[in-house]
């Protein structure tokens, strides 16, 4: 006890507390000076200092805010230790802030774990405003925008036969030929391969894309409430956030980087398919680390993986659930096709189905899984919106699984009905709903994505019925599983009469 009286230095002590009175009268000074300045919509209540990290669900987010938005209104707050994210409930709030304002509304949040851990910084979908965006943005919209439809059309005509044939003949799982699909188009315009049945690659990519999918959504991670947690001094095998992020940043750099090696090998031996991802390694005018070239090639893989095969789980859900909208559409196919399986639908026949377009619409708008709760948005400058004021730096996101549910946006929502879509703007995939986006941010590739929905969804409703397993009735109150090798819900394909599975083999064994 005397060596501890001996020891104790009362001015160590006096100035200890001095500074710690300092800085809690200083976060109290800033505290009260922010307040004052700004004014937020409705704060959810959480947690001193934490806010509400501990509160948001790891799964279903869209629901769980939803329910947020039916208490707190069209447009409320979470708070993630300093970060303010502003939750948009509508499509008025939506269009008024991320279309109308997309000027200082467009930029990314500085995700730590997303962004910096998991990505090494090297995800376009993430990037702030800035030289390396730009650059990103430029070399992607080179090979996705709408005058490049006809480059894609080829590879689009012979997996969709492929997906055609595949579902005939049930050899595989009829959701794994979704992916397949999907994934082909891609690859083929990229890489210059085709994707096979139960490609390696294709399992590596969705692993890597459904561990990180969960970190874009609010209060994934604490390294996001607390951003200094990205930097600590420690050994990162001691930091729990950073051996697990930088494990999943290692495999998918590796599943990219593993791509990107086998076309250049092949490049090398004289034997590859001119493509996307040859033209970018042989030029001159961009200069990419091999790092930043494996992750544009990934961004571009995942995107045009996963938005053709979710959008069609959910087309082929509401079809088996909701099937009153295909007469009508079959009335048009028929009338073009022929109604004793003459022919398949083609590209020349796009502007002769406008039902076709309406249901791919529905099908983005109905369900939405990986988007579920948007991308967040970062604000760039101060703004005020109906008696609000907004600091720069505001996270701002829409709840796209509240808007496509409120029935203030659409009537019946919980119905999948594409007559909801038949309008002037039926031609225009991103208009009437939120699916691809918002503002400046809106998803590149949204024709591209329209192009493989209609060749595919045509051929389907052509050639198929799609019915319920009712053993196994679908459920839709939440979104579908993130899974892709995961079976999302029992239903029945089957040939829609003799002549189109006839049809079927005539012309799409060979594609497959």
């Amino acid at each position: 006890m005397t060596l501890l009286d001996d020891s104790f230095d009362p001015r160590i002590t006096g100035t200890f507390l001095l500074l710690l009175g300092g800085w809690l009268s200083w976060l109290l000074f800033e505290h009260v000076k922010f307040s004052r300045k700004y004014k937020f919509p409705p704060l959810v209540p959480g947690l001193p200092v934490l806010g509400n990290t501990f509160q948001i669900p790891s799964i279903d987010q869209g629901p769980y805010l939803q329910k947020l938005g039916q208490k707190y209104g069209e447009i409320f707050t979470l708070k993630f230790g300093r970060s303010y994210w502003v939750i948009l409930n509508s499509r008025r709030v939506a269009q008024e802030l991320l279309e109308k304002r997309a000027a200082i509304y467009s930029s990314r949040q500085k995700l730590p774990m997303a962004h910096d851990i998991v990505s090494g910084g090297k995800r376009m979908l993430l990037m702030p405003y800035g030289d390396q965006w730009r650059r990103q943005r430029r070399i992607m919209h080179q090979i996705l925008n709408s005058s490049q439809r006809r480059t894609f059309e080829p590879f689009q005509d012979i997996e969709s036969k492929a997906l055609m044939y595949h579902l005939l003949t049930q050899s595989t799982p009829w959701y794994l030929c979704l992916g397949r699909f999907s994934n082909s188009v891609i690859m083929s315009v990229v890489f210059g391969r085709r994707t096979e049945l139960n490609d390696p690659h294709l399992s590596a990519v969705y692993r890597a894309q459904e561990e990180f999918v969960p970190y874009l959504m609010p209060g994934s991670s604490i390294v996001d409430t607390f951003p200094l947690l990205a930097n600590l001094p420690l050994l990162k095998r001691l930091q729990p956030w950073r051996r697990k992020g930088d494990d999943l940043y290692q495999r998918t750099l590796q599943v990219f980087s593993k791509l990107v090696d086998d076309l250049q090998e092949s490049m090398h031996n004289g034997t590859h398919k001119s493509c996307f991802m040859s033209e970018l390694l042989q030029s001159e005018k961009e200069t990419f680390s091999k790092a930043e070239v494996a992750f544009m090639a990934g961004t571009l893989i995942e995107a045009g993986t996963d938005t053709t095969r979710t959008s069609m789980l959910e087309l082929i859900a509401g079809t088996a659930m909701y099937p009153d909208w295909v007469p009508h559409a079959r009335e048009e196919l028929d009338a073009v096709c022929g109604a004793n399986a003459e022919r398949l639908p083609s590209f020349d026949d796009i502007d002769k189905f406008p039902m076709i377009k309406a249901a791919i619409k529905e099908a983005v708008r109905w369900r939405p899984t990986n988007s579920q709760t948007g991308i967040p948005h970062a604000l760039t400058k101060d703004d005020e919106f109906e008696g609000y004021r907004l600091p720069a730096g505001t996270v701002v996101t829409w709840n796209n699984w509240g808007i496509s549910h409120n029935p203030e946006d659409f009537d019946r929502p919980e119905c999948f009905d594409p007559s909801r879509f038949l309008d002037e703007n039926v031609d225009k995939i991103a208009k009437g709903h939120l699916g691809f986006g918002a503002g400046r941010r809106l998803c590149v590739g949204s024709d591209v994505a329209a192009n493989n929905l209609f060749i595919a969804v045509s051929r389907l409703i052509y050639c198929f019925d799609v019915e319920q397993d009712p053993a196994h009735p679908i459920v839709v109150d939440k979104p579908f599983p993130l899974s892709a090798e995961a079976e999302p819900y029992k239903v029945i394909i089957k040939p829609r009469t003799d002549a189109h599975r006839e049809l079927i083999f005539r012309e799409c064994s060979e594609a497959a």
